[in-house]
């Protein structure tokens, strides 16, 4: 999922750049975005971000600026040439569309890909060390404020004109599709990941980045996987009903080792990380006992198992950050989970725990579409009394390896 996250961003960044430098000639000009296809004879093709492709007569005097990755100020391009454009590279192209259908370039910004890759590794480190999030208890736009709660901890964002904001599109579960927004989009309830600078008591973060979303959290037992329709079925343990979610290319399953999981589950529960075989086994017998609708607090003390999260429209999804991966360092979840295994659907098994976040609005079974799938989740499951909603996260994000983004490494 990481490639497919560059067109998002600089499209983006490309689109900003357009905004803060004067467009050449007048209401004729026609503008695109996408990734350079070919480039030859005084030809351009660009793939466009919106579909299709879109070609471009490239006269010798073309003006062609080359664009750092992560600017979005045309005053910071510096001049190139046509020998400079590549496939491969991204590019916003200004043209004037011709009597036979075709458009002349009077402009191209480029950003070339090499460069973008580079800023992508150094972003996605930035987004692992600086990146938190949780779910949006309020907004104030007067203030340019957010307050996020992950688990019981709660954080105060910062917003400036120069924070960007990105949405997921409706539904989607492709990062690339999530498009720049406002604070005036976020709603109590949705998703967000932040990369900021936090204050050094963790309270508030000054926010350089902020992407959001809505989503559905599910946990809950496999009860049903349906190979030839690509879905999987389970009963949602906090509504205790059956709900079938799809696994498309663009779903990242992950398989979270035992001993991983119990030292979460330990740590959620204020334990050491030494009970993980005590936690294990509690999980599992704690995960079973909730999806059959009896409390695993009423039978052995400790908390109910519960959902994930509860989506949206009165379900809206958590992203709690409850525990500490071992080692002493800081962290949570979701800032490891694109680094465990891959799984695949065929790797999952009936009566297994799992933990899902979904695009799609809460309602009929069937209309959700996995965004990330976690499985071996039985001991995360039992260690909230509330229900994994309040503990874990395993974050909706596809930022395209390691929890951060960057220019082409949004929210994994």
């Amino acid at each position: 999922m990481a490639a497919a996250v560059v067109p998002a961003a600089s499209s983006v960044l490309l689109a900003q750049a357009a905004a803060t430098g004067a467009q050449p000639g007048a209401s004729a000009v026609q503008t695109s975005v996408g990734t350079v296809q070919s480039v030859s004879a005084g030809t351009l093709s660009l793939n466009s971000d919106k579909g299709g492709s879109v070609s471009y007569t490239l006269p010798a005097n073309v003006r062609v600026l080359q664009l750092a990755p992560g600017s979005t100020d045309l005053k910071t391009a510096q001049p190139a040439s046509v020998t400079d454009i590549a496939e491969g590279d991204r590019a916003l192209v200004s043209g004037r569309a011709g009597d036979n259908g075709t458009a002349t370039a009077l402009r191209v910004v480029l950003m070339k890909s090499g460069a973008i890759a580079q800023n992508n590794a150094s972003r996605q480190q930035d987004w692992q060390r600086r990146g938190s999030g949780g779910i949006v208890e309020a907004v104030d736009p007067a203030a340019h404020t957010l307050t996020v709660t992950s688990g019981t901890h709660k954080e105060t964002i910062t917003t400036t004109p120069s924070t960007v904001f990105r949405r997921y599109a409706p539904g989607s579960v492709k990062f690339e599709e999530a498009s720049l927004s406002k604070i005036d989009d976020i709603h109590p309830g949705d998703q967000v990941r932040v990369r900021g600078d936090k204050s050094s008591d963790g309270s508030t973060i000054a926010a350089d980045e902020i992407v959001s979303g809505a989503f559905r959290n599910v946990a809950g037992l496999i009860t049903r996987v349906d190979s030839g329709a690509n879905t999987v079925t389970l009963n949602d343990l906090a509504t205790k009903k059956p709900v079938t979610i799809a696994i498309t290319g663009e779903s990242d399953l992950r398989s979270l080792p035992a001993e991983m999981a119990a030292r979460f589950a330990a740590r959620a529960r204020g334990g050491a990380a030494g009970q993980g075989g005590t936690d294990a086994a509690a999980g599992s017998a704690g995960a079973r006992q909730g999806a059959g609708g009896v409390s695993a607090a009423a039978n052995s003390g400790e908390g109910a198992p519960g959902g994930a999260a509860r989506g949206a429209g009165g379900s809206g999804g958590p992203a709690g950050v409850a525990g500490r991966p071992a080692g002493g360092r800081s962290g949570d979840l979701s800032q490891v989970i694109t680094r465990l295994p891959k799984a695949t659907l065929a790797d999952l098994k009936t009566g297994e725990a799992v933990m899902v976040v979904a695009s799609g609005a809460s309602g009929p079974a069937g209309n959700l579409t996995a965004i990330t799938l976690l499985s071996g989740v039985e001991p995360l499951l039992a260690a909230s009394p509330q229900g994994g909603a309040n503990s874990f996260s395993i974050s909706p994000w596809s930022l395209g390896g390691g929890e951060g983004g960057g220019e082409g490494a949004g929210p994994q």
